[in-house]
């Protein structure tokens, strides 16, 4: 087991399958050098029923309800890296999120609901990895009225 697979294990997180797309012209991740680009992960693929899957934020769904979504996400998304690269402790930099916010017009505190990812990324790979440059938008409408989507960049040891 890598170190980070048994940091999660402490922080009591089972790690669920990984995204992996029905479509042959697309995939969940591409590997380029060193570099991993992950797909799009939504809200409407979690197998944990305990977040929010769909709903806008501010409206159907709370601002703390999306930041365990966005949480959930993250640990997907951990899943997705695993299962491109094979060992967690390849990641070397979780480089960049972007996090797509499916919000109420007047709801402005997107940065706080993707809060939960980022602080997820800096919990499970420590501040040296799991900091990162993000940006976070509102989008007025999400694939399945999915509240939050977010994709990453990684850097990974050869």
């Amino acid at each position: 087991m890598s170190a980070v697979e048994t940091r999660l294990a402490e922080m009591g997180i089972t790690l669920p399958k990984p995204l992996v797309l029905p479509s042959p012209n697309r995939t969940s991740a591409v590997l380029v050098g060193n570099m991993l680009y992950v797909s799009g992960h939504g809200a409407a693929l979690l197998d944990d029923e305990s977040v929010k899957r769909r709903g806008k934020v501010d409206l159907d769904i709370s601002e703390e309800e999306a930041y365990a979504t966005a949480r959930a996400l993250a640990i997907k998304m951990i899943s997705t890296v695993k299962h491109h690269v094979g060992n967690l402790d390849r990641v070397m930099r979780v480089v960049k999120i972007l996090g797509m916010i499916n919000a109420h017009p007047d709801f402005e505190r997107q940065n706080r609901v993707l809060n939960g990812a980022s602080d997820l990324f800096f919990e499970v790979f420590g501040p040296e990895i799991g900091c990162h440059a993000r940006s976070s938008v509102g989008v007025d409408g999400l694939v399945d009225r999915q509240p939050v989507e977010i994709e990453g960049t990684f850097l990974i040891r050869e």
